[in-house]
């Protein structure tokens, strides 16, 4: 964040020079596909590995409270705000993205080396920084309230009802380890973990709940979940206008 004043465009560049090297990356492929016949059984793909769509119905599994949904709403809508490029995160189903999310293995941090080394001090000055011991699932419970008391005791209203400018303002202190959100939450630790799980809303297939109607995609041109890109390998640096596929249809 290069500026306390900016932090939502500056994040948008950020999000959008990210997807379009993504999206750079699947079209400049140079091999040549080849059907592959004979393969191990035991090597296909598992059920566990196969995606899952996010629940549908409209209502929330972890995200129940309405004030830590309205405080993680205004810090992502300032992460990526609406403009004429694009809707806002919230916007685009980021919250239901990550309700979604938390209420999985990801929430539960099963992809994550949770036991704590014997010595934390040692650890943090080998790593470079704090480490985390806490699942996704139980920072969000513990950093979205933490959030809203230091608004109230800084500001004297709710973390929502900030200014765009003042949200800007905390979200930077917060991205540079400056505001301390108390002993069991690292604020630093806390935005780039907000600021994670807002760009995974806002660029995955819209399956997994967020991606809404495909804008994070329309807006980098990202052509999505095609089939194949063989007849587009040799069209480099040219403009392809494909309209973007998602893993479910008509979403």
């Amino acid at each position: 964040m290069t500026s306390p004043k900016s932090p939502g465009m500056n994040r948008r560049q950020a999000l959008f020079s990210i997807g379009t090297a993504a999206a750079a990356t699947g079209l400049a492929t140079t091999g040549r596909a080849a059907e592959l016949h004979g393969f191990p059984h035991e090597t296909a793909m598992s059920a566990d590995h196969l995606p899952v769509p996010a629940h549908r119905g409209g209502s929330f599994r972890i995200l129940t409270d309405e004030t830590d949904r309205a405080t993680l709403k205004a810090a992502f809508d300032r992460l990526i705000p609406a403009d004429d490029q694009g809707p806002s995160a919230s916007e685009a189903g980021c919250l239901e993205f990550l309700d979604d999310q938390l209420s999985r293995p990801y929430g539960e941090g099963a992809a994550l080396y949770l036991d704590g080394p014997m010595n934390r001090e040692r650890e943090a000055a080998i790593m470079g920084a704090a480490q985390v011991f806490a699942t996704p699932r139980d920072r969000y419970a513990a950093g979205l309230p933490a959030l809203e008391a230091y608004a109230q005791a800084t500001d004297g209203a709710a973390f929502a009802a900030l200014s765009p400018d003042r949200i800007d303002e905390i979200l930077t202190g917060l991205e540079a380890g400056e505001i301390d959100l108390g002993d069991d939450v690292d604020g630093q630790a806390f935005f780039e973990l907000m600021l994670q799980n807002a760009r995974e809303g806002y660029l995955a297939d819209p399956l997994y709940g967020g991606n809404r109607d495909m804008a994070g995609w329309k807006m980098i041109g990202f052509p999505g979940a095609r089939y194949d890109f063989r007849p587009y390998i040799e069209k480099r640096g040219e403009e392809l206008n494909l309209t973007p596929v998602s893993l479910i249809p008509n979403d």
